[in-house]
C-alpha cells in the first residue's frame, strides 16, 4: 500500500466517522441511547457502592490469616474495582436489547458498552494485576485489543493481520499467527513458571521424602510443565509436530560437537539426583579445594555457599569425575575433637570423667553413635596433653562453633575442680660463674 492509498483510506475513515457522529446527533434514537447509557452508569454506581460495602464486610479475612480461604477472599476483594464497569456493561447490554427491539438500532449504546469493557480492562491492568510480567502483557496487549474492540475495528485489524503474510525461505506465516504465538507463548510460559513454583514449593514441603528425591521430583515436574507448554504452543501456532524431527536432528548434531559439556553436566545432574549422594543442605568439599554448603542444584551446575557468604558454581560433572567429601550426607553426625592440657600436679585419673560429663551436657553433643570421649594424648613440655572427642549434627564452622563451645565447657569444668591449665614454663639454672673465672 503506497502513501496515497494510505491517505485515502484514512480520509475515508474520517468521513465515515463524521457522518456517523452527525447521524447520532440528529437521531432521536441516538438521544434515547445516550440517556440509557447515563442511566446505566448511574445505576451501576449506586449498586456497586452498596454491593462493595456488603462484600467487604462478608469477605474481609482476619488480620494475619494465611489460609487458602483467606487468600481466596483477598483475591476476590482485589477485584472489587472492576465492579462498577462490569455492572455498567451488564446494565448497558440490557438497555441495548430494549433499544434494538424498539428502534431496530443500537450503535450508540453498543459503543458505550464497549467503552465500559475497555475501562474494565484498563482498571484490571493498572490497579489489580501486580505481577510485573502480566502487567506488561496487559499494558501492551490487553488494553490495545480492548481499545480496538471499543472503536469497532478489531475485526478489520484481525483480517489485515491475517492477510499480511511474511515469507522466510520456504516458510510462510501471517502476522496474526506471529502475534497469536507471542501472546499465547507469553501466557503459557508464565503459567508454566507459576505452576513450577507452586509444585516446587509443595514438593519441598514433603519432608517424608529424601532431599534428593524431592529435588528429582521438582526437576521432573519442571521438565513436564515446560514441555507441555511448548507442545501446546506449537499446536496453537499450527506447526506440525512431525517437523520437529529436523530440529531434533540439529540438536543431536549440536550435542555431538559443541554441547558435550552441557549434555554431560545435565546427565551428571540427573545421576546425582537419582543416587542422592549430595543434595541441598549438605556440606561438601571437592578435590579442587572448593568447599561449602549446597544451596541449589540446577540442570547445569551445583551452587555452593561458603562460610563467608560467597557462592561457588561447580559443574555437575565435577561431582561425578572427581572425589567429593560429604561432611553432612543426609544429616549424618560428624566427629570433632578439642585439645587441652593440665598441670603435672593434677590427678590425671579424674580428668576424663570430669571433662566427659561436662562436654556431654552441651545440647548439641550427641550420645549416638558415641558419647564424648576424653583421651590422654601425651606428656608435653609444660603439661599433660588431653583431647576430648565428641559427635554433633553439623559442621563446626559458620553459625555453629561447636569446638569453641566445648573448649569453654572444659575451661569452666577444670576451674570448678581446681585443676590448673598450665602455661609454658622454663627452668633456668644459674651456675657459679666466679669459680670458673678464678680458674
Amino acid at each position: 500500500m503506497d502513501q496515497n492509498a494510505l491517505i485515502e483510506t484514512v480520509l475515508g475513515y474520517s468521513l465515515q466517522a463524521k457522518e456517523l457522529a452527525l447521524g447520532w446527533l440528529l437521531s432521536p434514537a441516538a438521544w434515547v441511547q445516550f440517556a440509557l447509557l447515563v442511566a446505566a452508569y448511574l445505576l451501576a454506581l449506586i449498586v456497586s457502592k452498596r454491593l462493595s460495602k456488603t462484600l467487604r464486610r462478608i469477605l474481609e479475612p482476619e488480620e494475619g490469616a494465611r489460609s487458602t480461604i483467606a487468600t481466596a477472599r483477598r483475591f476476590v476483594l482485589s477485584l472489587l474495582p472492576l465492579l462498577l464497569p462490569v455492572l455498567a456493561y451488564g446494565f448497558t447490554a440490557i438497555g441495548e436489547g430494549v433499544v434494538r427491539s424498539i428502534f431496530d438500532s443500537g450503535e450508540v449504546i453498543a459503543f458505550g458498552k464497549r467503552i465500559f469493557l475497555f475501562l474494565a480492562a484498563r482498571l484490571l491492568v493498572h490497579r489489580i494485576i501486580q505481577d510485573p510480567f502480566l502487567k506488561l502483557l496487559g499494558k501492551y496487549v490487553l488494553i490495545p485489543v480492548a481499545a480496538l474492540y471499543a472503536l469497532g475495528i478489531l475485526d478489520d485489524v484481525s483480517v489485515f493481520l491475517t492477510d499480511f503474510r511474511v515469507s522466510l525461505g520456504n516458510i510462510s506465516f501471517s502476522l496474526m499467527a506471529l502475534v497469536r504465538g507471542v501472546i499465547a507463548g507469553s501466557i503459557l510460559f508464565w503459567l508454566g513458571r507459576w505452576s513450577n513454583d507452586q509444585s516446587a514449593n509443595y514438593l519441598n514441603q514433603q519432608e517424608e521424602l529424601r532431599p534428593a528425591t524431592r529435588q528429582l521430583a521438582v526437576k521432573t515436574a519442571e521438565i513436564f510443565i515446560f514441555g507441555t507448554a511448548f507442545l501446546v504452543l506449537m499446536n496453537i501456532m499450527g506447526i506440525n509436530l512431525s517437523t520437529l524431527a529436523v530440529l531434533g536432528g540439529a540438536i543431536g548434531v549440536g550435542l555431538g560437537f559443541g554441547l558435550q559439556k552441557i549434555a554431560s553436566n545435565f546427565i551428571s545432574g540427573v545421576i546425582l539426583l537419582l543416587e542422592g549422594q549430595a543434595t541441598v543442605g549438605d556440606f561438601v568439599e571437592l578435590d579442587g579445594g572448593e568447599a561449602g554448603t549446597i544451596v541449589k542444584m540446577t540442570a547445569r551446575a551445583i551452587i555452593l555457599e561458603t562460610f563467608d557468604g560467597r557462592w561457588i558454581v561447580v559443574p555437575n560433572e565435577d561431582f561425578i569425575v572427581t572425589r567429593v567429601t560429604n561432611y553432612s550426607d543426609q544429616g549424618s553426625a560428624n566427629r570433632y575433637e578439642a585439645e587441652f592440657s593440665v598441670s603435672y600436679d593434677t590427678d590425671i585419673n579424674a580428668v576424663p570423667a570430669i571433662v566427659e560429663a561436662a562436654v556431654q551436657k552441651h545440647p548439641e553433643v550427641l550420645t549416638d553413635p558415641f558419647p564424648a570421649d576424653c583421651e590422654l594424648r601425651g606428656f608435653g613440655d609444660s603439661g599433660i596433653d588431653f583431647a576430648v572427642e565428641f559427635w554433633v549434627n553439623g559442621i563446626d564452622d559458620g553459625k555453629n562453633k561447636y569446638t569453641s563451645d566445648v573448649l569453654f565447657v572444659i575451661w569452666n569444668a577444670l576451674k570448678a575442680h581446681d585443676i590448673e591449665i598450665p602455661y609454658p614454663r622454663r627452668v633456668v639454672e644459674l651456675r657459679n660463674l666466679s669459680e670458673d673465672t678464678e680458674a
